[in-house]
């Protein structure tokens, strides 16, 4: 069965980028240690690594996140998508109108102008029609930017939130959550005054490594 699992990396504080994030540095000041695991040689960074990339049947990411990677310092042949973990999945970028070029021509990129829904549901089609060829079960990864993962989170499309804690505090830089709908552990009370239903989390792994804490959550809906 296909899932919508949003994957990040996150700092202790919150935050999925430094501050100060554009189009040249998209991680912002300090936001490359976000991403320290993704590059390491502990072995069970190595794992995640390569389980959560090895099952990607689409990748749905916003226009700013895909004019990094598209920009001049974004993605090469060397970096990418998986630092190299994976083949080419298919690419879904949700966005208010359609970029006039592409420099990443090698990457199979979809731009959907219809909303985040409508970019969701294409690209579960893409990642069922991976798994139906590649006969085993492949899900759609939400990779960002925390605009995106936020906007589908609230909007219930999240069926797992994988986090990649890294031991920094960036003071700063985009947040992954800003509010909105309440967030829970089963067995929490919800207060009084809110009034919108909790997404209810259950966590189901919590990985240490020398460099980052993976944490992995089922989302109740």
């Amino acid at each position: 069965m296909t899932r919508i699992i949003a994957d990040i990396s996150v700092s202790l504080d919150g935050f999925v980028t430094g501050p100060g994030p554009d189009l040249r540095n998209g991680l912002g000041t300090g936001g490359d240690a976000l991403h320290t695991w993704a590059f390491s040689d502990d072995p069970d960074d190595r794992r995640v690594l390569h389980e959560g990339t090895a099952r990607s049947g689409a990748v749905v990411l916003g226009r700013h996140l895909f004019d990094v990677v598209d920009g001049p310092n974004g993605w090469d042949d060397t970096t990418g998508y998986g630092a190299g973990e994976v083949g080419k999945p298919a690419f879904v970028v949700v966005t208010s109108s359609r970029p006039a070029s592409v420099r990443t021509t090698g990457l199979d990129w979809t731009f959907v102008t219809t909303g985040l829904p409508d970019a969701v549901a294409a690209a579960r089609e893409r990642a069922e029609a991976a798994s139906s060829a590649g006969g085993k079960d492949l899900d759609v990864i939400l990779m960002g930017g925390g605009a995106t993962i936020r906007s589908a989170f609230d909007a219930g499309l999240v069926d797992v939130l994988a986090l990649h804690l890294a031991p920094v505090v960036l003071g700063g830089g985009t947040p992954l959550f800003t509010g909105g709908q309440p967030r829970t552990h089963p067995g929490t009370q919800t207060p009084t005054h809110t009034h919108t239903r909790p997404r209810t989390l259950v966590q189901r792994t919590v990985v240490p490594t020398s460099t980052a804490t993976h944490l992995t959550y089922d989302v109740l809906r």
